[in-house]
């Protein structure tokens, strides 16, 4: 089991409010490892919004490699961030060399180029750079897009946070998602780590993706690079919606009904009844078979929380004008926003799903049923 914890607010946050709220669902997690993705930073961060970030782990030998890599492509430097590293006692935790936050310029060939051509870039990048370090694992890349970072690692999420020293370092941001384990079905392994990120896209996951292998089939025989990896049966969430929303085109609640199609019968009551009925022909693979509570925020910084059609894992949403928490438990929503009407919590069931537009001034409620 995992626990997830996600907060969108108006104003920038600390990380440790997550991993606080992890720590108060504890029973449900096993603290095999914390993964961290946080979007429109702060701090140090909050006038490189137009740089991209790339964030990863890399020994000495591995940070060379990078930095030979990303000079010859035609990056500049632009920042380098990395954590005061805290020596966490009694904790298993193992240091590794490097865990950096890098922004760059882009090359000058691409200053002028689309926002498209740009993200193609950044992507290619980072899956060569995941290529370069992968066999001797010297070189780990999670995600190179601007205004995001992400921190995974494998221990406790609070010890983790501690050993990052996310408590007094100044890393902040307006949309920020945690959570605590690492997999379920296989070796801990960082690539395995939620959240998962695609040019903008992220998702993360409480449950077992049964329906994993015709999900990934199908993605990767779209023939787009960035459908790969797979070191967890979850990743591929994050795929399907960068798919359906970014490739194309989709309205964002179309992703509940491409991974939940509704009954034909069901569908009768749509307006766009013709329409469902090509998705669930055409799509039917990347229909999923859970329990899943799918947690997750598109480009713009619109953020999500949709369960499969079993509805057998926990998620809860509830906040305040100017900041809403999505968590697995009552007790996270609780640690996160204690100050809440409490009445107006939201658990989604199997037609819904809950969307919260940036800035966090209001929770909106999507009935698949209805649409």
């Amino acid at each position: 089991m995992c626990r997830l914890s996600a907060i969108t607010s108006h104003d920038y946050f600390s990380p440790m409010e997550n991993i606080l709220a992890l720590d108060t669902m504890k029973e449900g997690h096993d603290g095999s490892g914390l993964g961290l993705v946080l979007k429109d930073l702060g701090g140090e961060f909050e006038h490189l919004k137009a740089y991209p970030i790339l964030s990863g782990i890399a020994s000495n030998d591995g940070i060379r490699t990078l930095d030979r890599h990303m000079a010859a492509a035609g990056f500049r430097e632009k920042y380098s961030w990395e954590p005061t590293i805290r020596e966490v006692r009694g904790s298993e935790i193992r240091r590794r060399g490097h865990y950096f936050a890098k922004a760059y310029q882009y090359p000058q060939v691409y200053e002028d180029k689309t926002r498209e051509e740009k993200e193609q870039l950044l992507m290619e990048t980072r899956l060569t750079l995941r290529t370069l370090g992968e066999q001797d694992e010297s070189l780990f890349v999670f995600s190179f897009y601007p205004d995001v970072i992400t921190l995974k690692e494998v221990g406790d999420p609070l010890a983790v946070a501690e050993f990052f020293g996310l408590e007094s370092n100044g890393l902040t941001a307006k949309i920020v998602l945690a959570q605590g384990r690492q997999n379920t079905n296989y070796a801990i392994y960082l690539y395995a780590c939620h959240p998962f990120f695609l040019q903008g896209y992220c998702t993360m996951t409480n449950g077992e993706n049964t329906a994993f292998v015709p999900i990934r089939e199908f993605l990767s025989g779209r023939r787009f690079p960035g459908y790969m990896g797979y070191n967890s049966d979850s990743e591929v969430f994050a795929h399907i919606l960068h798919y359906c929303h970014r490739q194309l085109h989709y309205p964002l609640p179309y992703y509940k009904d491409v991974i939940t199609p509704l009954q034909d019968s069901e569908m009768a009551r749509r307006p766009d009844a013709d329409a469902l009925r090509l998705i669930k022909k055409s799509l039917r693979p990347l229909c999923i078979d859970g329990p899943n509570c799918v947690i997750g925020f598109t480009p713009d910084g619109t953020l999500f929380m949709a369960q499969d059609a079993k509805k057998l894992r926990p998620g809860v949403v509830g906040g305040v004008p100017g900041k809403v928490a999505l968590m697995s438990e009552e007790c996270g929503l609780d640690r996160a926003v204690p100050k809440r009407d409490k009445a107006r919590d939201f658990s989604p069931m199997k037609y819904d799903m809950v969307m919260v537009p940036p800035g966090a001034g209001e929770i909106r409620l999507w009935n698949q049923l209805n649409g």
